[in-house]
């Protein structure tokens, strides 16, 4: 098995992204347990490996189409599930009205998330990094709904309207005409 061979699916950029996604499948795993912490920490290594596989692809010339699809997957798992769940779970919902209505927000959520990687994975040429993103990306969208989650659970913002109403406007702003610089 090459490492180095972008036809291998576990080339060593790839086997980084399966480690992604298996960072963010377990930070889930954490949610349901409400064990909160260890999620996050679990979901800042997911994180810190997005980063690295794509320095690895593009490092030893390992993009390929298999490798954008992969990546755009693990991003679905650990920057629109994952922190969706995050949340959601965090929320203290003390009736069934606010369950439903925060039940279809992070749905919206989650489904402007899968169309913002399906488009952008329609749109991307292998190899290639645009000078910046249109909409928010995915892992932006994330960090935003964790800090939602830190000034929920610090109690800087109690009212569960509110936080649905910025989550809301994260997922608009996930498929918008917004410029944000590509780092």
């Amino acid at each position: 098995m090459n490492l180095f061979d972008k036809n291998n699916h576990f080339n060593l950029a790839n086997i980084v992204t399966f480690t992604n996604i298996t960072f963010g499948i377990t930070a889930m795993y954490f949610i349901q347990q409400h064990n909160f912490f260890v999620a996050i920490i679990l979901a800042w290594f997911a994180g810190a490996f997005d980063i690295i596989d794509g320095k690895l692809a593009r490092k030893y010339k390992l993009s390929c189409e298999f490798g954008i699809q992969l990546d755009s997957f693990a991003d679905f798992i650990s920057f629109v599930v994952m922190p969706a769940f995050l949340l959601f779970y965090a929320l203290e919902k003390s009736n069934g009205f606010e369950l439903l209505v925060s039940g279809g927000i992070f749905i919206y959520y989650i489904i402007s998330g899968l169309r913002r990687l399906i488009q952008f994975n329609i749109d991307a040429e292998v190899g290639e990094v645009a000078k910046y993103f249109v909409g928010v990306p995915t892992p932006l969208g994330a960090i935003l709904l964790w800090i939602l989650y830190l000034l929920y659970s610090y109690s800087l913002v109690t009212n569960i309207f509110l936080i649905l109403t910025f989550v809301a406007t994260i997922a608009y702003l996930l498929n918008s005409r917004v410029k944000i610089p590509h780092p």
